[in-house]
């Protein structure tokens, strides 16, 4: 991949796409990750308005310092982005304080923790008149569908989404990324346990590009009893998360049942 190519594109399309919206910028959730490390910096480097944005909710240390190191970096480097930090934790616990107990299982308030991300992002955005901008990677947003509905996946553009995991590490070695976020294990941040994302999926990214590879090309070819495994994860995750990668069902009602 040609990193400087790819990265000009994707500013290109991104000062196209916010022209045309008349919109003033971009909004952007930063997590101390490589995808919206990489995100924030293309934004950065359009020269129009950046927000910045760091929701910490009962988030590991390592995870703020990083989010909170690159939007400084983002900041003292572009002079069009903003940074903020908005800590969310007393926010989800007051949301916890309001549900049930018997539904405040792992996965229900991990989403929450999401789309609780997502309601603030959209409020900078509102009110400063900018695009929300989306984190996700292709094997993410359409390969796995690893990402909360309504929450990160709850974006006005996704400008690396086309990229596969490999690609995104690759453009952000060319963006000057931080060391520390480019070596750093990929995960949601949306468990106090730290877990990382290969944990949850049971696969690498790179594995998962694989599949994703397999799946698109000569199934015939033969492959290892491990690569079959690791078709069988991405093939259940992309089962299960189907009704994220396609449009909502609408029930189309017959015209004469309408008259």
């Amino acid at each position: 991949m040609n990193a400087e190519k790819v990265a000009a594109h994707i500013i290109n399309w991104l000062k196209d796409y916010v022209d045309a919206s008349r919109l003033k910028g971009f909004t952007i959730g930063v997590s101390g990750g490589i995808d919206s490390a990489v995100t924030s910096t293309l934004c950065a480097r359009t020269g129009y308005p950046v927000i910045a944005l760091n929701m910490p909710i009962h988030q590991a240390s390592d995870q703020v310092c990083r989010a909170g190191e690159h939007i400084a970096w983002l900041s003292k480097t572009y002079d069009n982005v903003t940074g903020h930090d908005v800590n969310l934790t007393p926010v989800f616990e007051q949301v916890k304080t309001t549900l049930p107990s018997e539904i405040q299982d792992g996965l229900t308030m991990a989403n929450t923790r999401a789309r609780l991300r997502m309601i603030t992002l959209y409020s900078f955005a509102s009110h400063h008149r900018m695009l929300v901008v989306g984190t996700g990677n292709k094997v993410e947003d359409f390969g796995v569908g690893f990402y909360t509905k309504y929450g990160d996946g709850g974006v006005d553009i996704s400008p690396i989404a086309d990229l596969m995991k490999t690609q995104v590490y690759a453009l952000g070695r060319y963006l000057g990324v931080s060391p520390d976020i480019l070596s750093a294990r990929p995960t949601d941040g949306l468990w106090e346990d730290n877990r990382t994302d290969e944990s949850q999926i049971g696969a690498s990214y790179e594995q998962l590009e694989w599949a994703m590879g397999y799946e698109a090309g000569d199934k015939n070819r033969e492959i290892t009893d491990h690569q079959k495994d690791v078709l069988e994860v991405y093939r259940k995750f992309n089962r299960a998360n189907r009704h994220k990668m396609e449009p909502i069902p609408v029930c189309l009602i017959p015209g004469e049942l309408k008259l």
